[in-house]
């Protein structure tokens, strides 16, 4: 679809904003899927331009986070591969059945992820002692994660950012950088997926790409920078808007009657 270039520059402005949220504490898509959709595009196309400029700020903040020495290639590959796998298997699945008994679930699962981010007393700058082995946690966190991404995706990082704190014993910036390498992973297998179907609207989203690189590079500077003062108060809050929006998309009624 074509759109004018005032459009398309609110739209890299909104990926600039997203790529710098999604570098911190993940949730961009909160921004830039209600902006595709505001042009008038289908959902279908909207989601597959949002993978494709996503795919552009996630490899951007895991550029950036590998430079920093924050991630380690020898411990991601089997996670790196496992994730690949399972967000291919999850983008070939919600093709063929309903996806809304996730939609229903997913708010309160991401309220109790805030819940966990703010009191756990294990979320800080340290490393702490590893629950389960490299491929064990490739095989549940990386495919099990991977194909929910694939399958449904809202809330992928916080779902990744949990696995490796809680299993992995990651500080919370280091878990925040593997994060984003493997949400470029499901990202990029899902994209390919997209394509293959013919959905990416891609002067949209390469141009929405250019912002969320630009944004995606200062958010994890700021990552490195400030650590867990910045990491621990932007995942709460993402995770809680992503739950409150979810929740009003699922029971407006419940909404109605509040106001």
């Amino acid at each position: 679809m074509e759109l004018d270039l005032l459009t398309l520059g609110l739209l890299a402005l909104a990926a600039l904003l997203a790529g710098f949220i999604d570098a911190i504490a993940g949730g961009g898509g909160l921004i830039t899927v209600p902006a595709l959709l505001a042009t008038g595009m289908p959902p279908a196309m909207a989601l597959a331009t949002n993978k494709l400029q996503s795919c552009f700020g996630t490899f951007s903040a895991s550029l950036y986070y590998l430079r920093r020495g924050l991630i380690d290639w020898r411990t991601m590959k089997w996670a790196m591969a496992c994730t690949f796998i399972g967000s291919m298997l999850g983008t070939l699945l919600v093709q063929r059945i309903d996806a809304s008994v996730l939609q229903k679930v997913l708010p309160f699962l991401l309220a109790a992820f805030a819940l966990y981010f703010l009191f756990s007393p294990r979320v800080g700058d340290e490393d702490r002692q590893r629950r389960l082995g490299i491929v064990p946690f490739a095989l549940l966190v990386g495919i099990g994660v991977g194909f929910y991404d694939g399958f449904f995706g809202p809330g992928t990082g916080s779902f990744f950012a949990l696995g490796f704190i809680a299993l992995a014993g990651f500080s919370m910036a280091k878990a925040t950088a593997h994060t984003k390498l493997l949400n470029f992973t499901s990202n990029f297998a899902s994209l390919l997926f997209f394509m293959l179907g013919g959905q990416v609207a891609w002067v949209v989203g390469l141009s929405m790409a250019l912002g969320q690189f630009v944004g995606a590079r200062l958010g994890s500077k700021m990552v490195v920078t400030r650590g867990t003062r910045i990491i621990r108060p932007m995942l709460v809050t993402v995770s809680l808007v992503m739950s409150v929006r979810l929740l009003w998309q699922q029971y407006p009624a419940w909404f109605a009657w509040v106001g």
